[in-house]
């Protein structure tokens, strides 16, 4: 048997805008999308026996055909025609329902998987068309750059340049539903939106562009949001933001020692997810 095993990033939007409600159901967006060393990792094993297996264990987190990673590695097996088998086991480290993409960078994840698996060759491109089908954020983790990311996510433009950075991820352990985020959005239809830089020198730069349509809805249910942010740049955050649908907020640093004197604070008294992550 093959086995590989794959690091799974998550990812956080230094700036989502919301242009319009589609006829489809689905929205425009324009965002731009970073990826950070928080992983998952995910070992795939080529069987004899046909079929795809996933194994979780994470709460919230199904192991069959209710997984993105099972329908990615059916979706491949399918248009593959092979009668092979993929075991997947998956070790979360992303918190789920969070605004930082764990399930769609699974699915990518699981899509490069297995192509390699199967030796089948196809291309980031043909990968790319499959994952929108399962998620609109799974091509940019099969994208691989931080990116300007717009339609439903699918249309990807790499910046030409972006600082790195020290990221301070903060949970306050709330589920959040991006369907009821979408559901409860007061979308008002823009004929033009102001451009944003493809090129940032510094971090301040990039706080500049900070920005996300969705966090008005998700605060107005949970305001520990609002005071996760402030507390962050009172703590020493050039600037803080909910990422996606949330309720992940984080704050950017440059400094990999003030991140990390952050989220002792942050923590303290408090049962908060807190990773200190760099940027990819």
């Amino acid at each position: 048997m093959i086995t590989i095993e794959l690091e799974a990033p998550c990812k956080v939007n230094y700036r989502l805008d919301v242009l319009r409600r589609r006829a489809d159901g689905y929205h425009d967006l324009r965002m731009i999308m970073q990826r950070v060393d928080l992983c998952d990792t995910i070992t795939m094993t080529l069987s004899d026996t046909p079929g795809v297996r996933v194994t979780c264990g994470s709460a919230g987190v199904p192991d069959g055909p209710g997984n993105i990673a099972w329908r990615a590695a059916h979706s491949l097996l399918q248009q593959s025609g092979s009668s092979s088998g993929v075991e997947i086991t998956i070790h979360k480290k992303i918190p789920v329902a969070a605004g930082l993409g764990g399930g769609s960078s699974d699915a990518a994840t699981v899509l490069m998987g297995v192509n390699r698996l199967l030796e089948l060759g196809l291309s980031d491109q043909e990968l790319m068309a499959m994952g929108v089908k399962l998620g609109a954020d799974v091509p940019f983790f099969i994208f691989k750059k931080t990116a300007v990311a717009q339609g439903i996510g699918e249309l990807l433009t790499p910046l030409d340049e972006v600082p790195e950075a020290w990221l301070l991820l903060v949970n306050p352990r709330l589920p959040v539903s991006t369907a009821w985020v979408y559901q409860n959005l007061k979308l008002t239809n823009r004929d033009t939106i102001s451009p944003v830089p493809n090129s940032y020198r510094t971090i301040h730069d990039l706080c500049a562009v900070l920005a996300n349509d969705l966090e008005a809805v998700t605060i107005g249910r949970h305001p520990v949001i609002r005071e996760i942010k402030e507390r962050l740049v009172r703590e020493g955050a050039a600037g803080a933001l909910m990422s996606g649908s949330g309720p992940t907020v984080f704050g950017i640093f440059e400094e990999e020692a003030t991140a990390r004197a952050c989220a002792g604070k942050l923590a303290a008294g408090h049962d908060w997810f807190c990773a200190v992550v760099k940027t990819l």
